[in-house]
């Protein structure tokens, strides 16, 4: 008998007793499943992946709105124009991906299984800063590759149970963690589609109010950056907007996008630049 299995057939892995970390079970057990234990690893040029951009997320009483543009790059070619960049983490929390597309949806994929696997040995949901930590330690795994390169720079937003508020989380390539207070942006458009936010945010935003103002900001990372998409109507792509609240994750259908998208484009026929906020009177 295979001396890694027990009589019951399952690897003897499966059976021993760990850590409520899937990314430290992989580890011991399969350490070429993971990004940076793959052969090769570490050796040769970087080559010419796609790159996904623009991730913005606001949050308003109650609840938190993440939403992300749809294109990819490589170098100056557009490489896909409906990139999904924006997923459920878990019931109450979301993460957007900006960086190098393929190693941004595994690391999501992996955050995905780390959370459901805690849940599954410890019987209880992780805490938000607990979860917003073990992203970290996932992009702290990665640091060889973003040193490369490959980096990846995730945006993480979800809705706290303990004091009933959405909350972001900002990250580096080290794996630094940032709380960031009502709104923030990564990405090639970030710059801009802060300023936007900076101009538009305000902490009596309703749910509606807070999609509107991502969506403003969207048009304006794409407006100022070429890696940044902006709304095609023509193919019917709309950017990803997910809003995290006591229910829960939920993705807004294209249908509800769609005539925000289309409103925000008719206003700016009349003002290219977008709302202005008021000045202060004295």
């Amino acid at each position: 008998m295979d001396p890694s299995r027990t009589p019951g057939g399952l690897p003897t892995a499966f059976l021993t007793p760990g850590g409520s970390s899937f990314s430290e079970f992989l580890r011991d057990h399969a350490p070429t499943l993971l990004p940076d234990g793959r052969p090769g690893f570490g050796t040769g040029s970087t080559p010419a992946v796609p790159h996904g951009t623009t991730i913005v997320a606001v949050t308003y009483p109650g609840g938190v709105v993440l939403a992300g543009d749809r294109r990819a790059t490589m170098g100056n070619i557009i490489a896909q124009r409906d990139i999904e960049k924006v997923f459920p983490a878990d019931e109450h929390s979301a993460v957007g991906i900006a960086g190098t597309a393929g190693l941004a949806v595994e690391l999501v994929r992996l955050f995905q299984v780390e959370l459901e696997h805690y849940e599954k040995i410890e019987g209880a949901q992780l805490s938000l800063d607990g979860k917003a930590n073990r992203l970290s330690t996932l992009l702290r795994g990665n640091l060889g590759m973003a040193m490369q390169g490959l980096a990846v720079v995730p945006l993480f937003a979800g809705y706290d149970l303990f004091s009933g508020d959405g909350r972001i989380f900002s990250y580096d390539v080290t794996g630094g963690r940032y709380e960031e207070h009502s709104y923030y942006s990564v990405g090639s458009g970030s710059l801009f589609a802060r300023g936007a936010l900076k101009k538009l945010y305000q902490r009596d935003l309703t749910e509606t109010d807070a999609v509107r103002v991502v969506v403003e900001a969207l048009y304006d990372a794409a407006d100022d950056d070429s890696a940044t998409g902006g709304p095609d109507l023509t193919r019917r792509i709309y950017p990803v907007i997910t809003i995290v609240d006591v229910d829960g994750f939920r993705r807004l259908p294209d249908a509800t996008v769609e005539p925000l998208v289309r409103s925000v484009l008719e206003a700016r026929l009349a003002s290219p630049d977008g709302p202005h906020a008021p000045l202060p009177r004295s």
